[in-house]
């Protein structure tokens, strides 16, 4: 399993968010690993994007600086995994949204409480409730086997892309990408 390295996350946020649907998303817990294929993502530009978390937030660009670490906020009670990614000298953010599950799904159906595969990973906060995923993990880097979290290589896969969801105000740029026709995607536009 090949790790991505550093320089994979640092060019333009949306590409990078393009580029990790079919990539491997895997969660360590000791000698155990739990994983799965990444079929939604969403980026995310930082202060110029009013979508964005660190709009309007200097505190959160120090945060975003170094890329291909794991940026990780609560909404609506649910945490989400964001990966840093961007170009030199700016600000930007993928979301992981969704999940095909690999390895490790009974531990993934006993986080989430429920025996449901195609509800397991379908969603920003299915998927960390589903491999424990919180602010401990936190500013971790996301490109060494050693980590607790990292991302591998994968397959490509088809891919589409829509609005970001959710959102109040977005940008005019198709900036989430899916895996088309797998069931695992969130939400199908």
């Amino acid at each position: 399993m090949k790790v991505l390295n550093k320089s994979f996350f640092e060019r333009d946020t949306a590409e990078v968010a393009k580029d990790l649907i079919g990539k491997i998303l895997v969660r360590r817990f000791g000698k155990k690993l739990a994983s799965g294929r990444i079929v939604e993502t969403e980026a995310y530009y930082g202060e110029k994007d009013p979508a964005s978390r660190a709009h309007g937030r200097k505190k959160f660009r120090a945060k975003w600086k170094e890329c291909g670490k794991t940026f990780i906020y609560m909404v609506h009670g649910n945490w989400l995994l964001n990966i840093t990614a961007h170009e030199k000298g700016k600000v930007g953010a993928v979301l992981i949204r969704a999940l095909e599950p690999l390895k490790g799904i009974e531990l993934m159906r006993k986080n989430r409480g429920t025996s449901e595969i195609l509800d397991l990973t379908n969603g920003p906060g299915k998927l960390t409730q589903a491999l424990r995923i919180d602010k401990s993990l936190n500013e971790k880097s996301v490109t060494s086997k050693q980590s607790e979290i990292f991302i591998a290589d994968g397959i490509k896969l088809k891919i589409s892309s829509s609005h970001r969801i959710g959102v109040k105000k977005d940008l005019r740029r198709k900036l989430r990408f899916f895996a088309v026709d797998n069931p695992f995607v969130s939400r199908k536009s």
